[in-house]
């Protein structure tokens, strides 16, 4: 028997996040590829999942919790597993760098500036998380700080303190979260610094980011995973080309340059808006984002007899709901390109669609999310 592998995270039982680091990369893909042919492989041939380069870092987005450890000072971390006790870190192999770097001068920056972290079992103090985005490609910082309240007292000298030792900060934003319950971010904000938005490159597009808009947390694997759904489409540029759950149109986008026109539909306004602007900012005419129940903008099509020739999906891990795939099998696009977080909610769903008349032609694994259990696949279907 040859030595065993020592996960690289001292923080690996107790943090929970990474459930694979366990094993070498080269067997956690192993172990991905298994189980989406143990998932999947009965609908067709499951092809070479997709694995990393560089397999560390990845996260572009990072969210720290603040608390206070048993002497009452203030820590930061992740929450362990099923429960609200924080597992103090201060370097995550999976996150990004910088971003660990920003949130531990929070933290230390803390007691010189009497700055009280929120405390759950009394309800008092001030600082609940922060929540730091990088643009990979371009380089620029967002600073969320979610606070119990809008009282900042110190707001100026903290922010002139937390500008000079990161020039790299492009925005600061105050988010308001005074209720009880797992929700991170709250539905009041404040830009202190800067625009209140950053700007990264995927595929070629450019793209703004909002401290509450969904943005894809791996970039490097998410122009595969996205270069792969557009091909998988087989678009000529004569398409009419639907994107479900189209967030803040990065697949729709991405896909504009070979459609004759995109539609998105997302039940998110905020992303709905950021679409709207990520289409102007790359000049794309042939793009147009609405916001509602992608379920019912297909039964609306299907009403007025203007069917689009491919749907893209890509719903939460829940995956898409009956009265969705109803919609859609009444719409009856030639294609469908399935992208999935959840193979498990994923197989579920192409049942329902074999059965609607549909068969599977290629199923494409990504991990989007090395170390971790969660894979991402895309599915495409074709009208029989």
């Amino acid at each position: 028997m040859g030595e065993q592998y020592t996960p690289p995270c001292p923080h690996y039982r107790r943090c929970g996040g990474c459930q694979l680091q366990n094993l070498p990369y080269e067997e956690q893909l192993l172990h991905k590829q298994r189980e989406a042919v143990r998932l999947l492989g009965r609908f067709d041939q499951v092809e070479q999942i997709i694995g990393m380069d560089q397999p560390l870092h990845y996260r572009n987005k990072v969210h720290a919790a603040f608390g206070l450890d048993a002497r009452r000072k203030p820590v930061c971390g992740i929450y362990q597993p099923g429960s609200h006790a924080i597992v103090p870190v201060e370097r995550c192999l999976i996150e990004d760098a910088l971003a660990d770097e920003i949130i531990l001068t929070i933290r230390n920056m803390l007691p010189s500036f009497k700055i009280p972290v929120f405390d759950e079992r009394s309800g008092s103090g001030w600082l609940r998380h922060v929540l730091v985005k990088r643009g990979f490609a371009t380089g620029q910082v967002m600073v969320v700080l979610v606070a119990a309240n809008p009282i900042f007292k110190l707001q100026k000298p903290f922010l002139k303190q937390l500008l000079e030792r990161h020039p790299e900060i492009s925005t600061v934003i105050l988010n308001i979260n005074d209720r009880f319950g797992p929700v991170v971010l709250g539905k009041r904000e404040k830009v202190l610094y800067g625009s209140g938005y950053i700007e990264d490159v995927l595929c070629g597009h450019r793209f703004r980011i909002s401290a509450s808009s969904f943005y894809q947390i791996n970039p490097v694997q998410t122009e595969k995973l996205y270069s792969a759904a557009v091909a998988f489409a087989g678009l000529t540029g004569k398409e009419t080309v639907l994107d479900a759950y189209c967030g803040i149109g990065t697949i729709g986008i991405t896909a504009s340059d070979q459609a004759k026109q995109v539609i998105g539909v997302e039940i998110n306004r905020d992303a709905v808006k950021d679409a709207i602007a990520n289409a102007r900012l790359n000049g794309i005419q042939n793009c147009w984002f609405t916001a509602g129940d992608a379920g019912q903008y297909m039964e609306q099509l299907t009403r007025d007899g203007h069917r689009p020739d491919v749907v893209f999906m890509d719903p939460p891990r829940s995956g898409s709901d009956q009265r969705f795939l109803g919609s859609l099998l009444q719409c009856a696009p030639k294609k469908i390109v399935y992208i999935s977080c959840n193979m498990e909610t994923q197989r579920r769903d192409l049942e329902v669609l074999l059965q609607g008349g549909y068969r599977v032609k290629k199923l494409q694994p990504v991990d989007m999310f090395p170390f971790t259990n969660h894979v991402e696949n895309i599915a495409l279907l074709e009208k029989n």
